[in-house]
């Protein structure tokens, strides 16, 4: 009985340690490939919201946690995950692409780059990650309520359920306030950290 015991533990033992090797060598062979999908994706999203710049580069006085805290703050429920400057093909700045995660959707986080020119103005933003409801606050994607957003240089935006009356105030997705309250806050996190950090044109 017992020597039956051992050699069902010495192949379960075996076969454990088969397996972490096989998991270790699948990591080792797709690493590379995800980072590389996964920077393609960010890249792609930095230049929808940044068209006119030839190149983005990691903002080097970007701090995490001082960020969030300003955030916080602030009140939001949200928080800025990297910063990027917007060069031109000179290398000049003419702005920068802040990645927010909003925390108060209606089903779960949802991530994004928001893109703010050196005078304030917002550009719009692009979605990384989302899991809103199809049909409702899955159209935060669509141009219909993104466009919003775009060209604008205000304060604040503030979510209504009618026709805008200024450039300030966004019209609510139908169905779907909570989301379209969601973006409003995080694109004003980022307007939030840009007055406070990088208004003036700061650099690299």
């Amino acid at each position: 009985m017992n020597k039956r015991i051992v050699h069902d533990a010495l192949i379960l033992f075996a076969f454990t340690i088969v397996l972490g090797c096989l998991l270790g060598i699948v990591y080792g062979i797709t690493k590379e490939p995800i980072a590389l999908v996964n920077y393609e994706k960010t890249q792609k999203a930095y230049q929808q919201v940044f068209a006119d710049a030839a190149s983005f580069e990691a903002y080097e006085g970007f701090d995490e946690t001082a960020a969030n805290d300003l955030i916080t703050g602030q009140s939001f429920a949200d928080e800025i995950e990297d910063v990027q400057v917007a060069k031109d093909a000179s290398g000049n700045a003419i702005g920068y692409v802040i990645t927010v995660t909003a925390k108060d959707a209606s089903q779960s986080t949802i991530t994004f780059s928001v893109g703010i020119q050196n005078d304030g103005t917002v550009n719009g933003y692009s979605i990384t990650d989302i899991a809103e409801t199809p049909g409702l606050g899955m159209k935060a994607q669509e141009e219909a309520f993104y466009s919003q957003f775009e060209g604008k240089n205000v304060d604040s935006f503030t979510v209504v359920k009618q026709t805008p009356a200024s450039d300030s105030e966004i019209e609510s997705i139908s169905g779907s306030t909570i989301t379209s309250r969601a973006m409003a806050n995080g694109v004003n996190a980022c307007i939030v950290y840009f007055q406070n950090v990088l208004a003036g044109g700061a650099q690299s």
